[in-house]
């Protein structure tokens, strides 16, 4: 049955039909406009604690929206920091909680990987059993306790000493070498070969490694502050691809590769196991005494 022409519904202005890629386009705009709101107010609200973050590329989405404020500096010196209350909260090794029994930990938050983690390795020429002298990047602790662990899992215990030089030319027969220093060395030509933590550890285990937790100073007010570590990663989860779009480091199908698939930001069940995995092989081996995590969220 046809309308009249003269029906008031017939002169009604019918809004028309959107397309897919409209519609999309419209979402993302909407789903922008509310990221750059939460980014805002993390940076407003961020002012008010003093927070520490490491200068490396598999950190960057830990900390959307607070980077503005954030002081930078390798995980040991967080750690110094964060001893001598010039820190409220610092993204550090993970060793540093397990070892120290004077921070609390935030829960489902941290650096992991399952398997290859491409940032944390051993490079050596001579075969691992002959390796009498292992040099290492101070920076992080974990990585080195993590490296002592598989090693004497396999019946070895070389020396090790702190790495000086850091001269692509003269490097050590085997160095031990973490975050982007040692993405750089892997992607130059050289000719050590490479031992990934993150594989082996995965090969022995079957679980994910945990390299780096947000540890908080105890004895503060720091819900606020938990809120902001949270909402920072899930930010910067949400907006991944932006930000291997934006950053500079090495090349974007390496960034892509890294911070989509080698490195993940959730401290899950498995997660747990696998630092409570660490712990155990960190107290047989000498490395303790080991404290449990106290989790708080």
């Amino acid at each position: 049955m046809s309308v009249p022409s003269d029906d008031p519904l017939s002169k009604l202005r019918m809004a028309p039909a959107e397309s897919a890629a409209d519609l999309a386009l419209k979402f993302n705009r909407e789903k922008r406009a509310v990221q750059l709101q939460m980014e805002i107010r993390l940076a407003e609200s961020q002012q008010t604690f003093r927070i520490g973050s490491v200068p490396y590329l598999n950190a960057v989405p830990l900390t959307r929206g607070i980077e503005e404020n954030m002081i930078i500096a390798p995980p040991s010196q967080l750690a110094r920091m964060l001893e001598a209350d010039k820190l409220d909260a610092a993204l550090v090794s993970v060793v540093e909680v397990l070892l120290k029994d004077r921070y609390d930990v935030l829960s489902g938050v941290g650096v992991a990987s399952l398997g290859e983690v491409k940032s944390v390795f051993l490079a050596h020429r001579c075969p691992l059993e002959e390796i009498q002298t292992v040099h290492c990047d101070p920076a992080s602790l974990t990585s080195v306790c993590l490296l002592k662990v598989l090693l004497a899992e396999r019946g070895l215990a070389p020396c090790f000493e702190p790495l000086v030089n850091e001269v692509r030319e003269s490097m050590p027969d085997a160095v031990l070498l973490i975050g982007d220093p040692a993405i750089t060395f892997l992607m130059e030509q050289q000719t050590h070969q490479i031992w990934d933590l993150g594989a082996v550890w995965f090969e022995m285990t079957r679980l994910p490694f945990v390299y780096a937790v947000w540890a908080l100073k105890r004895g503060i007010e720091n819900d606020e502050l938990k809120r902001q570590l949270k909402e920072a990663r899930d930010l910067g989860v949400e907006t991944l691809d932006q930000i291997i779009q934006s950053r500079s480091e090495f090349d974007p199908g390496f960034r892509q590769d890294y911070l989509g698939w080698h490195i993940h930001y959730h401290l899950g069940t498995d997660e747990q196991r696998g630092i409570a995995t660490f712990m155990d092989l960190l107290a047989k081996h000498g490395l303790g005494p080991v404290f449990q995590p106290r989790w708080v969220s």
